[in-house]
């Protein structure tokens, strides 16, 4: 009896061989090409094929033939051991022997993602060696690591965002079994894998799925980098089902705990219920009650993403926040070029980005040339994922350069504290805690001509940034300059420690780590710095004061939120400039003769009991943050 558990693709079955299944509604005639032979498939209607061929099994390498005529990769293949235009084979996942029964997957509360590219992470650029720093980001604080794109792409390395193999994870990295070692491990340390994925367009190399049916792409919509998928138009059932189970299977036979949405702005869909839901609510189900988060890339701002079906959302978990970033970055930089250009980078800017989220959300934008974004007020701030870096941002940059090379280091230091404390869920892009000289340009290995058409379409994207340098795609050197160098946590032990120190305040921290709806507040105070206060129980408060200009002396501030709770006074807790961070050291900013508020710098606050007992509150304990 034939057993499946995906709608596409070779399934090896418990009494022998294996069942292959295709969508090819085009087609008339569909074999299956093993090195023992051809096997002819059986048409099903709705325009699938599917047979089962006894002498296959785990291991095997097979085309599918159409119409007697050329033999092509399966559409669903599991691995392409040869890239996306050699042979597909066969996977017997369930050959694999988890040792993750008791872990419970990723909540929204409480996580610090990292992002990390595979081919750069490690210098051998493989899922075992990444699995072997596993353990120094779990020391770390780090809670979750998300994937760059690991579906099957061309050539001998890139980003994956032109993958075309969905459900093949690329050779260049190991077998499909050493990438479940690699989660197995991570959740063996109690950290969650999250996995970018690409379901807007497909990779113009290596894409054969026109030739098993026209009806895979959109003819209604295009976006920026290929042909839409067909997710509302005549025969896209297959299509979408093909999406869905997609993520369901890196849910279920990677145990995958969530996924990152890109660029889904350019995922059109006018059905009933939108493809993002579908996919999610399938992935959900599939991780058999494992916690999976599903997080959202949006270029338009749309809450909508975030907010629960019942609510006219589409039920996913987060939402990157690029505001939280381009005001940052502008904060750091000074610069005001290209999508940066609405952005000024004020304390006001950071404040509302840490307490609102997206900073557009339905007012004009001058670089959008319309109206951006939807009311986000009210969804919780973890929903929100910040950044300082990510793959994109640092491209961007003039040559593909880290923040601590664009800006001072006290700046980088207060902001990183912003990024790490405030409200929303923070990302950290690989190196970035212990600032990493390697930078991170874009990288593809294309032929011609798409090479050529590849990087110039790069230059003419960065030429809107009059300052950036476009190292050359295509160039292996491009490649091999964004690896990271770990003997950098070492050399540049004073940032790390900075980072290390900050995620254990996070998350030791009661009140920072878990503020309640409503309970952060914040305000500008001239003419460069600004405040966030975290409201704890009975006065038991937290101040982050963070100043990007020159050094403030006031006898006094008239702004309420300064104000410690009732019969106590503010002692420094933790401060940016401690000298082992690299900073010039840290000294009590209220003092009896008013503010002195360093330069450059971030300071955490908390109450301590004044000298009359009589008012001292049982809160106001002193002794230094966790």
């Amino acid at each position: 009896m034939t057993t499946r558990r995906y709608p596409a693709g070779a399934e090896v079955q418990p009494s022998g061989g294996a069942h292959f299944r295709v969508w090819a509604p085009r087609r008339e005639r569909v074999e299956v090409v093993t090195g023992a032979g051809a096997g002819e498939l059986a048409r099903e209607p709705g325009g699938y094929f599917s047979g089962l061929v006894p002498e296959a099994c785990a291991g095997a390498r097979y085309r599918f033939r159409l119409d007697g005529g050329q033999s092509f990769p399966d559409p669903a293949s599991r691995f392409q051991p040869e890239g996306p235009h050699g042979p597909s084979e066969v996977i017997d996942a369930a050959g694999f022997e988890w040792h993750d029964a008791g872990w419970r997957g990723l909540a929204l509360e409480g996580q610090v993602l990292y992002e990390l590219h595979i081919g750069t992470f490690t210098r051998e650029g493989t899922w075992e060696a990444a699995a072997r720093q596993l353990p120094e980001l779990a020391s770390l604080g780090i809670t979750a690591v998300e994937l760059m794109p690991v579906a099957d792409f061309p050539g001998a390395f890139g980003w994956g965002y032109d993958g075309v193999g969905l459900y093949a994870p690329v050779a260049l990295y190991g077998t499909p079994d050493d990438f479940r070692r690699f989660v197995d491990r991570a959740h063996s340390l109690r950290l969650g894998v999250m996995l970018d994925v690409v379901y807007n367009h497909i990779g113009p190399d290596g894409n054969y799925l026109a030739r098993y049916s026209d009806d895979y792409f959109s003819r209604r919509y295009r976006n920026p980098w290929g042909p839409s998928f067909n997710y509302d138009g005549a025969n896209s059932a297959p299509v979408r089902e093909f999406v869905a189970a997609n993520a369901a299977y890196w849910a279920e036979e990677f145990h995958i705990d969530g996924l990152r949405l890109d660029a889904t702005d350019q995922i059109f869909d006018s059905s009933p219920e939108h493809i993002m839901t579908t996919l999610a609510r399938q992935m959900r189900a599939a991780a058999g009650g494992r916690g999976v988060l599903i997080v959202a890339e949006n270029e338009a701002r749309d809450a909508r993403l975030a907010r629960p079906r019942e609510e006219g959302g589409f039920g996913l978990d987060g939402v990157w926040n690029d505001d939280f970033h381009h005001a940052a970055r502008v904060a750091l930089t000074g610069r005001k070029e290209g999508y940066f250009r609405d952005f000024s980078g004020s304390p006001q800017e950071l404040v509302s980005a840490a307490k609102s989220g997206f900073l557009f959300q339905g007012q004009r934008s001058r670089h959008a040339g319309g109206r951006r974004g939807t009311p986000a007020r009210d969804l919780n701030r973890a929903r929100f994922v910040n950044y300082l870096e990510n793959h994109d941002q640092v491209s961007n940059a003039p040559g593909g350069a880290r923040i601590w090379q664009l800006a001072a280091p006290g700046d980088c230091r207060a902001l990183t504290a912003l990024l790490l404390l405030s409200p929303g869920t923070p990302l950290l892009f690989q190196g970035q805690e212990f600032a990493a000289s390697s930078p991170f340009p874009f990288f593809a290995d294309h032929r011609e001509p798409l090479r050529t058409a590849v990087g110039e379409g790069r230059q003419s994207y960065l030429s809107q940034f009059s300052s950036a340098t476009v190292p050359d795609p295509g160039e292996p050197a491009t490649f091999e300059r964004a690896k990271l160098d770990f003997a950098e946590r070492r050399t540049h032990r004073e940032v790390y420690r900075m980072y290390r120190d900050l995620l254990r305040l996070r998350r030791e921290d009661s009140v920072i780590a878990a503020p309640q709806p409503g309970a952060v507040d914040g305000a500008v105070l001239p003419p460069a710095a600004f405040l966030l206060r975290f409201f704890g129980e009975l006065g038991d408060d937290r101040l982050l004061l963070v100043n990007l200009g020159s050094e403030i002396r006031a006898e006094s501030i008239p702004e309420p939120l300064l104000a410690p709770p009732a019969g106590c006074r503010w002692a420094l807790g933790w401060s940016s400039e401690d000298a082992s961070y690299g900073g010039s050291g840290a000294a009590p900013l209220e003092t009896t003769e008013g503010w002195l508020i360093p330069a450059h710098a971030a300071v955490v606050l908390r109450p301590a009991a004044i000298e009359l007992a009589s008012l001292r509150p049982p809160n106001c304990g002193p002794g230094p943050l966790p």
